[in-house]
C-alpha cells in the first residue's frame, strides 16, 4: 500500500510495525517531518506541516493504512511548519501543551493575516526567482507556490486540548507516552514515546544529519539537558523534526553539536573565524550553522553585558 501512494509533499516510511514517518520532501508543501501512529483501535497523527495540502495527503493515507478514523492529532510545538496544517484535522482532537496552544493563538493570527493580504507581494517574489533560471532555486520556487497556494483557504485551526506535564494514550496493541520537558528548540517543545514500538517522535528537539535551527527563543543548555534525559529512553528509532529517521547516535551528536557551538563562540575572539566542522560539512542547510553562531554569540554577549 505505501509503494502505490505518492505524495509530492512527503515519503512515508514504516519505522515500525505500528509507527509511520511522513519525511518531508524538498519543494513540497510539508517543510517538516509528521506521522502518525496505529494503537490498534485508534490512530495519532504527530505534527499537521506547513500546509493544509500537505496534510491532506497525511490524512488520507494514516486512514487508508490504518482503516480507521483518526483519534488525535498531536501539536509538537507552535512553529508553522509542524501546526498550519491543522485545519485538515479539525474534526479531531488536536492536542499541544498549554504553552504552545498560547503561543499559536498570540502568534499565527496577525502573521497569516499578513501573508494573506500579502499574496501579490509572494507571487511578484517567486516570480523574480523563477526568471533567474538557477537551478538551486527550484525546491525553494516550488515550496513558495506551494505556500502561495495554501494562503487564500488557510484558516488557524488551534488546539482542542491541551496538557502540562504529560498524557499517556492507550489502545488495544500499543500506547503512546505524550509529554515535555520545558523549552529547547522552541518555548515548549512536546515529544511522543512508543515504549512497546521503542519508537520516538522529537519534533524539531533533534535533527538528523541537517543543521538545527536556532531562534531567539532556543535555549541551548536546556536543549542539551532534554536530549540527554531522552537518551535514557528505551528505544530504537526517533523521528526528528527535520531529515530523516535517526537512532540514539543521531541525539547524541546534536548533543555534541551544539555543545561545540557553545564552546567555538566562547573561545573564539571573532565569529567570522568559525567555520563548520569537519564532521557536519555534508549536513544539510550550511547556512543555518553561521545563523547559529551569530544567534550564540548575540545571547553570549547579551549575557554578559
Amino acid at each position: 500500500m505505501i509503494e502505490e501512494f505518492n505524495s509530492k509533499h512527503f515519503n512515508l516510511e514504516k519505522v515500525s510495525p505500528s509507527v509511520y514517518a511522513a519525511i518531508a520532501k524538498e519543494g513540497g508543501g510539508s517543510a517538516a517531518n509528521a506521522g502518525f501512529v496505529d494503537l490498534g483501535d485508534k490512530v495519532m497523527v504527530f505534527d499537521t506541516f506547513n500546509t493544509q495540502q500537505a496534510s491532506e495527503d497525511l490524512r488520507y493515507i494514516a486512514e487508508k493504512v490504518t482503516k480507521q478514523p483518526i483519534t488525535w492529532v498531536i501539536n509538537s510545538h507552535w512553529h508553522g511548519d509542524h501546526i498550519r496544517g491543522n485545519q485538515t484535522f479539525n474534526d479531531r482532537n488536536i492536542i499541544s501543551s498549554e504553552i504552545t496552544y498560547s503561543k499559536m493563538k498570540e502568534i499565527h493570527p496577525s502573521r497569516i493575516s499578513k501573508q494573506k493580504n500579502d499574496l501579490q507581494g509572494l507571487s511578484h517574489y517567486i516570480e523574480s526567482l523563477s526568471e533567474k533560471n538557477d537551478p538551486a532555486l527550484q525546491d525553494q520556487i516550488h515550496f513558495l507556490r506551494e505556500l502561495e497556494r495554501s494562503l487564500p483557504t488557510l484558516k488557524l485551526t488551534l488546539p482542542h486540548q491541551t496538557f502540562n506535564g504529560e498524557l499517556t494514550f492507550f489502545g488495544t496493541t500499543c500506547s503512546a507516552k505524550l509529554f515535555s520537558l520545558g523549552g529547547g528548540h522552541s518555548i515548549c517543545d512536546a515529544i511522543l514515546y512508543i515504549p512497546e514500538e521503542k519508537v520516538i517522535f522529537m519534533g524539531d528537539l533533534l535533527f538528523v544529519r541537517c543543521h538545527p535551527t536556532f531562534f531567539e527563543e532556543s535555549n541551548p543548555d536546556k536543549w542539551v539537558e532534554i536530549l540527554r534525559k531522552v537518551v535514557d529512553f528505551d528505544f530504537e528509532a526517533a523521528i526528528p523534526g527535520h531529515g530523516s529517521v535517526g537512532g540514539k547516535d543521531d541525539v547524541n551528536q546534536l548533543i555534541h553539536y551544539i555543545n561545540e557551538l557553545q564552546d567555538a563562540v566562547r573561545e573564539c575572539g571573532s565569529i567570522e573565524e568559525i567555520d563548520i566542522p569537519e564532521k557536519y560539512r555534508d549536513w544539510k542547510s550550511p547556512d543555518v550553522f553561521y545563523q547559529n553562531i551569530k544567534l550564540l554569540n548575540h545571547a553570549q554577549n547579551g549575557l554578559s553585558d
